[in-house]
């Protein structure tokens, strides 16, 4: 199958077509289906011949013409008006919203909508708000609160890798992560360069979660000594994307690959844990209890004159 890649914005997402017999380089302009009609993109990899098994990819709608970037220069266009109008509007009404991304979906059609994407701490209402966009507007209003993952897939950006958040070029991870994708990582690149821009845990934290487990799994631990072709030395850190450990030693610390790496003391405190011995299924011995109709039986104070008289 020939296969392109193609984004809808300046580094934005990467989607995939089916090329079909269009030919097409890098830097040109396609058109793009979507549930709302073509739409145009541009071509940043491909064509080329991919054995594609993991779903059916949409079919390129072929070069985009002159009509075709006219029209979306004024979907543009109309999606600047709509940000413009939404800003204005939020801020008569004090609403603690913040407009992240909008859309215009609909030409001339009177069925048109323009949809509004926003963050915002809480639950926000906005019932009067809306109806002074759609007098404003002129259309349909769909308001859509995002999480803080989806604004920075909206926003874009730079991770500390040096590449584009890994939520703009793929889709966002579902969350919570678990903690298990976390534990091994964070023992590698230590708790504080596990979140992301957005203030979450890193969408790559789950792509690389295999990775970094079979790397554990292998690896010393933290604090071990280890023997290296050039003397022993003690494990301080892990390296995972060149499979080594860093080693510190006399002449200073050293990148060591896994394979060149044998343990000669463990960590402390990282001794394999000896299971518990089960205990003998002994049934438990009854508690004793009084007999019924006996009052138990209670010392009396001498101290006391006897109501028989007798004491």
């Amino acid at each position: 199958m020939r296969v392109l890649a193609v984004s809808l914005r300046t580094h934005g997402r990467l989607h995939y077509l089916d090329a079909g017999a269009v030919e097409a380089s890098v830097g040109d302009e396609v058109l793009v289906p979507t549930e709302h009609g073509h739409v145009v993109a541009t071509v940043v990899w491909g064509p080329a011949e991919v054995d594609w098994t993991v779903a059916d990819l949409p079919l390129c709608g072929g070069a985009a013409s002159a009509s075709d970037l006219d029209r979306e220069a004024a979907r543009d266009e109309r999606r600047r008006e709509i940000e413009a109008v939404a800003r204005e509007l939020i801020g008569r009404h004090g609403l603690p919203m913040t407009v992240v991304a909008t859309d215009a979906i609909g030409d001339n059609d009177p069925d048109r909508l323009s949809v509004i994407y926003y963050k915002a701490p809480q639950r926000v209402d906005f019932r009067a708000l809306v109806g002074d966009l759609a007098r404003t507007l002129r259309t349909r209003v769909d308001l859509r609160q995002i999480g803080a993952r989806d604004v920075a897939a909206l926003a874009g950006g730079v991770g500390s890798c040096g590449r584009e958040f890994c939520c703009c070029l793929l889709c966002p991870v579902n969350e919570p992560l678990p903690a298990k994708v976390t534990r091994d990582q964070e023992a590698a690149q230590g708790s504080l360069g596990l979140a992301g821009a957005c203030g979450r845990l890193k969408c790559c934290l789950a792509y690389e979660a295999d990775a970094y487990a079979q790397f554990v799994a292998c690896a010393p631990r933290v604090g071990s000594v280890v023997a290296t072709p050039d003397g022993e030395g003690v494990v301080s850190g892990h390296a995972v994307p060149i499979d080594s450990v860093w080693v510190r030693a006399q002449e200073g610390v050293r990148a060591v690959r896994l394979d060149e790496v044998t343990v000669v003391l463990p960590a402390p405190g990282h001794e394999p844990v000896r299971p518990r011995p089960a205990l003998p299924n002994v049934p438990a011995a009854p508690v004793p209890r009084p007999p019924r109709g006996r009052r138990p039986f209670r010392r009396r104070d001498r101290t006391q004159p006897d109501p028989s008289g007798e004491g």
